[in-house]
C-alpha cells in the first residue's frame, strides 16, 4: 500500500512537470521545443524532490525550479538556465542602449545653439546694402564688427531707414546674439576708406563741390589746388574721413 502511494505521488509530480512543459510557451520566458525537452528529460527527479507541492503548469512551476537552483542536479540546472538566458539578453541590450540615447540627447541640445540666430548669406548681403548710410548716422561711436555693431542697429530701429530696419529685423529675428560675420560685413560697407570713382564730367565735379561735400572740401582737401578733378579725387581717396552725406553724394559716381 505504501509503495503504491509513493508511486502515485511520484507520478502526480511527474505529470505536473509534464503539464508545466506543455504550458511553457505561454510563459514570459517562452522556452523553445529543445528547451522543453531538456527540462522534461533532466528535471524529473528534481521536480519531484523540490516542487511536488506546486500546482502543475503555469509560471509557478518554472519559478519553483528557479528558486531551488542551488539544489538542482547539474543537468536540470543547465536546462533551467537555458530558459532564463534568452530573456536576460534583450534586457541587457535595452540597458546598454539607454546610456547611448541619453548621451546623444545632450549632444543634440549642445549643437542646437550653434545654429540658432545665424543670419544667412542673403541676410548679410541685405544688411550690407540697406544699411550703407544708416550705420554712420546711428552707430558711429560703436566699434565696427562683432555683436555690438548689429545690436546697435537693432536698438536704433526707430532711426533706421525702412530698408535697413527690415534687413536688421530679418537677421535678428532668430535670436538676440547675432553672428559676428553679419555685423562685420555691414560696418565696413557703411564707411569705406577709399571710393574708386569713374571719370567725372566737369558739371558732375561742380555738382559734387557745391553739394553736401562743400564742408568736407574745406576740412579734408583745403590744401589741394583746384582743377583737373584733383579735389574730387582727394575726396574719394579720403572717403573714410568724409561726412555720411558727402559719401552719399559720391556713391553714384563710383566705378562699377
Amino acid at each position: 500500500m505504501i509503495n503504491a502511494l509513493t508511486r502515485a505521488t511520484k507520478l502526480s509530480a511527474w505529470l505536473a512537470l509534464a503539464a508545466f512543459v506543455s504550458t511553457a510557451p505561454a510563459l514570459s520566458q517562452a522556452p523553445t521545443q529543445a528547451q522543453r525537452d531538456a527540462i522534461k528529460s533532466q528535471c524529473r527527479n528534481d521536480y519531484i524532490a523540490h516542487c511536488s507541492s506546486v500546482p502543475p503548469g503555469g509560471e509557478a512551476s518554472l519559478q519553483c525550479l528557479q528558486k531551488n537552483m542551488a539544489s538542482l542536479g547539474p543537468g536540470c540546472a543547465s536546462a533551467v538556465k537555458a530558459v532564463e538566458a534568452p530573456a536576460a539578453a534583450p534586457a541587457a541590450a535595452k540597458t546598454d542602449a539607454a546610456p547611448a540615447a541619453a548621451t546623444a540627447k545632450p549632444a543634440a541640445e549642445a549643437a542646437a545653439p550653434k545654429t540658432a540666430g545665424a543670419p544667412s548669406s542673403a541676410q548679410i548681403s541685405a544688411i550690407r546694402s540697406a544699411c550703407r548710410s544708416d550705420y554712420p548716422k546711428v552707430c558711429a561711436g560703436v566699434p565696427t564688427g562683432g555683436a555690438p555693431a548689429l545690436q546697435c542697429l537693432e536698438k536704433n530701429k526707430a532711426k533706421l531707414s525702412p530698408a535697413c530696419e527690415k534687413a536688421v529685423a530679418a537677421a535678428g529675428g532668430g535670436g538676440a546674439a547675432p553672428a559676428e560675420g553679419a555685423a562685420t560685413a555691414a560696418a565696413p560697407a557703411a564707411a569705406p576708406a577709399v571710393i574708386m570713382l569713374r571719370p567725372l564730367r566737369p558739371r558732375e565735379e561742380l555738382f559734387v563741390l557745391r553739394s553736401a561735400c562743400g564742408a568736407d572740401v574745406r576740412s579734408v582737401c583745403g590744401g589741394v589746388q583746384p582743377g583737373g578733378g584733383r579735389i574730387v579725387q582727394c575726396l574719394a581717396t579720403n572717403a573714410g574721413s568724409l561726412s555720411p552725406a558727402c559719401r552719399e553724394v559720391l556713391a553714384p559716381f563710383a566705378a562699377r
